[in-house]
């Protein structure tokens, strides 16, 4: 038993996953190189190893000729019956090969070889790995930053999170620990390329399966994402099992379940809203947190006309346009917003809606506004006026 290589091989299975037939292979083919380099021709080398013990032999196959024209392929009968007394002229001489016979260049060549193919089959391993990974998150340590960019140490391989990729804003310190999602994984000769993001809109979604027990098991979907990076995410989810609370179970107990998938995306917002098949309710739930009074939608040509109270028109498009824009995305639909004034003007109300409606008073919809107020007045301040607005999502992702 050749203990030595059996060791070596079982060390480089466990450290660097590389199997030891692969090892035997290179071995095999590194013999046959050593022969070739050595006699000129390795046509007639045969290479024999056990896979058990790792004993291996080499030998030249040659023939029995009288008078020797060719020692690399011929073996003359006297030097063949010393090798085995029942060879004839004609037959084929098994002549073993001491690789210690090799020359310095030979060897050299073969050792080449192997390590060769250590290295692609290092790479191959180190590629299935993340590839497998593809379109999911991974735990990075960041390294240092390389002009804008920041390398990111995945474990066996590194990742390069671009400035294209990353949240604006977001800083980080040599060591840190963040979560990052595999876009995409290539394989080049150099080992494999990680494409890593910190702004795809699927890094929450991923994060959300972490987090949430019934995403992760698909008893929750979400639906549908729509994501600001830094700033806010809207998602859609739906039920498949009408006893869970979709929205409830993504927000967990006190909300623990969606701040840590916040803190995580270091205090970015998020607003969780209820898919709905009805597209004049998936966007009237997608316009949250403003009321709405009417969502008239059109699913073939994907355009819809919303009507909000005067005094919601600013918190339905948000700081910057920033809500419908968002809720456009979410929905797919080209979201055309209308103060009640201005839906009276175009003649999509009566004139004396207001008045029918009861809502001429000083009380109209205060109670409701105060109630979303607070937490969105930062957010979504200053941002209305006197005309006509229209929000639809374009290739290069600007409403």
């Amino acid at each position: 038993m050749n203990t030595e290589l059996l060791e070596a091989l079982t060390i480089l299975e466990q450290e660097k996953n590389i199997s030891k037939e692969t090892m035997m292979d290179a071995i095999e083919n590194s013999l046959i190189s050593a022969c070739k380099n050595h006699f000129g021709t390795a046509d007639n080398i045969k290479v024999i190893m056990d896979r058990e013990t790792c004993d291996y032999a080499v030998y030249a196959e040659k023939e029995v000729v009288e008078e020797v024209l060719d020692p690399a392929l011929e073996i003359s009968l006297e030097d063949a019956e010393k090798l085995d007394s029942s060879l004839q002229l004609g037959d084929v001489a098994q002549v073993s090969i001491q690789s210690k016979e090799f020359g310095r260049i030979a060897t050299q060549n073969a050792k080449n070889l192997i390590l060769q193919k250590i290295r692609e089959e290092e790479r191959k391993v180190v590629f299935d790995q993340y590839f497998e990974k593809e379109k999911d998150i991974v735990t990075g340590i960041v390294q240092r930053y390389v002009g804008k960019n920041i390398s990111i140490n995945l474990g066996r391989a590194d990742a390069m999170l671009t400035e294209n990729e990353q949240v604006k804003g977001e800083t980080f310190k040599p060591t840190e620990r963040i979560k990052l999602y595999v876009v995409e994984v290539k394989n080049t000769p150099k080992g494999p390329k990680i494409l890593v993001s910190r702004t795809h809109p699927e890094l929450v979604k991923r994060l959300f399966e972490a987090e949430v027990a019934e995403v992760r098991d698909g008893t929750v979907e979400i639906k549908s994402i729509a994501r600001e990076a830094g700033s806010r995410t809207k998602m859609a989810v739906w039920s498949n099992d009408e006893n869970v609370d979709p929205v409830g179970a993504c927000v967990g107990m006190n909300g623990a379940r969606v701040n840590a998938v916040v803190q995580e995306l270091r205090g970015e917002k998020i607003d969780i809203i209820n898919w709905d098949e009805n597209p004049a309710l998936l966007i009237e739930n997608a316009l949250s947190p403003a009321k709405v009074i009417s969502v008239m939608a059109d699913p073939e040509e994907k355009v819809a006309s919303v009507i909000v109270p005067d005094y919601q028109l600013s918190l339905a498009i948000g700081k910057e346009g920033q809500n419908a824009r968002l809720a456009a995305r979410l929905t797919g639909y080209k979201i055309d917003i209308k103060s009640e004034t201005q839906a009276i003007e175009a003649g999509e109300l009566p004139e004396d809606y207001m008045e029918q409606m009861g809502l001429m008073g000083e009380e109209g919809y205060t109670g409701d506004y105060e109630e979303y107020e607070e937490d969105y007045e930062e957010t979504y301040e200053d941002t209305a006026e006197e005309e006509e607005y229209e929000f639809i999502e374009t290739d290069d992702g600007e409403v």
